[in-house]
């Protein structure tokens, strides 16, 4: 056993967990989230010659989401860090999306004689404590030595949904195994019909409950913190075949750019999985995605990753909400650091939001109890809000709750 994996397994061991405070999985027969005394998990680890990936499990003391980056910045190699934390061009989208929240204000309302707040939601049958899931980030081992394993498991231990990418340093399989979900796959939509069959097909028998269809990274962005810092992934994405000309196997390199919406119905034919599409900006693709029988939608620009001076995600969230008319299921992400911006995203017509950069800090500083431990954080904000604002339960979560 090399002296990597023993840290990662010596922590894990000696850490006691805190118990999850989410309700039992319905409907997808997903399992309850681990309890205190609940063995802990034996995760395979990735590493890279050359790249010193954190490797430490153990519980973290999270202020707020947002002093993560700082944090983690001190563990995660430069270039790494980079990836996970900037954003496209000016990076002006990336701002513009926690920015956003704060323009709109919460109206609290008090003597209401109210209790502790019921949280819970469901998704796609699936019921969750708090709105809150975890959404794609390609390539955890820049994170830590557990990559995707260690990000799942950790929402898994907050009782939520984690979404695994295409690009991910692990199968997956290997995900799926590491941690029993529920959990979502994504999917970048690849020029091989055959390829993408059998990848939506190895989803659904490992298990996972949705296919999210990523629309916007079918061009290549300008990310100008990576080009300064001359960076590249010393990792491979694993879910696709090596290509013989370059010996690697990262789904890019064989994306699709003339993507429509037959290629939605393909991945609905052929997965029989729901089919949620992520990056809605506009009303207009909101009532496709509608039309076309989509089982959700995504509101999403990539965290200001991949194309920048696009709106914030929440500024253009209650004109789709308002298309959309409640007719499926809307996760918004981009900008997520508290739990007002939760409970301000309700109001304005999502029906959970997911969460990026704040889980792979989270994940960076403690492994699969520091993702746990950021879902606690920001779930523990949230119902201080509705209990701040008199809100019972989520469906009084409505626009007349705030000061726009």
């Amino acid at each position: 056993m090399d002296a990597t994996r023993r840290m990662v397994l010596s922590a894990a061991a000696t850490v006691a967990t805190t118990a999850a405070t989410g309700p039992v999985f319905a409907q997808n027969a997903a399992p309850a989230a681990p309890a205190a005394d609940a063995p802990k998990p034996n995760l395979p680890i990735v590493t890279a010659p050359g790249y010193d990936a954190p490797s430490e499990v153990k519980s973290i003391f999270v202020r707020n989401l947002a002093a993560l980056e700082e944090q983690a910045k001190k563990i995660v190699p430069n270039g790494g860090f980079g990836y996970i934390s900037s954003g496209a061009g000016d990076e002006w989208t990336m701002h513009e999306n926690m920015h956003a929240f704060k323009r709109v204000q919460l109206l609290p309302t008090y003597l209401e004689g109210n209790g502790a707040p019921d949280s819970k939601t469901s998704l796609l049958g699936i019921d969750i404590p708090v709105p809150i899931i975890t959404t794609v980030f390609g390539g955890h081992a820049i994170a830590h030595v557990t990559a995707e394993a260690g990000t799942a498991y950790g929402t898994h231990a907050a009782g939520t949904i984690f979404t695994c990418g295409s690009q991910s340093n692990l199968t997956m399989e290997e995900v799926a195994k590491a941690s029993p979900g529920p959990n979502f796959m994504q999917l970048y939509i690849q020029n091989d019909a055959g390829l993408m069959r059998e990848f939506v097909q190895r989803a659904r028998a490992a298990g996972y409950k949705a296919i999210v269809v990523t629309m916007d990274a079918f061009f290549r962005s300008n990310r100008e913190t990576d080009l300064a810092n001359h960076y590249s992934s010393p990792f491979q994405a694993v879910n696709f075949p090596k290509r013989a000309e370059t010996g690697y196997n990262a789904s890019s390199q064989v994306m699709k750019t003339t993507v429509d919406w037959k290629d939605i119905e393909f991945v609905q034919k052929e997965s029989g999985l729901p089919v949620i599409v992520k990056g809605v900006l506009t009303e207009q693709m909101a009532l496709d995605a509608v039309k076309q029988g989509c089982a959700g939608i995504q509101v999403s620009n990539h965290g200001g990753r991949q194309l920048d001076d696009t709106p914030a995600t929440f500024t253009v969230l209650p004109e789709i909400a308002d298309a959309v008319g409640g007719r499926i299921p809307i996760i918004l992400d981009s900008g997520v650091r508290r739990g007002q911006d939760v409970y301000k995203a309700l109001a304005m017509g999502a029906n959970v939001i997911a969460l990026g950069r704040p889980v792979l800090y989270g994940l960076a500083l403690g492994g699969w109890m520091g993702v746990r431990d950021v879902h606690h954080k920001i779930a523990d904000e949230f119902r201080m809000t509705m209990m701040a604002t008199g809100t019972k339960k989520i469906s009084e979560i409505t626009r007349d709750r705030l000061r726009v």
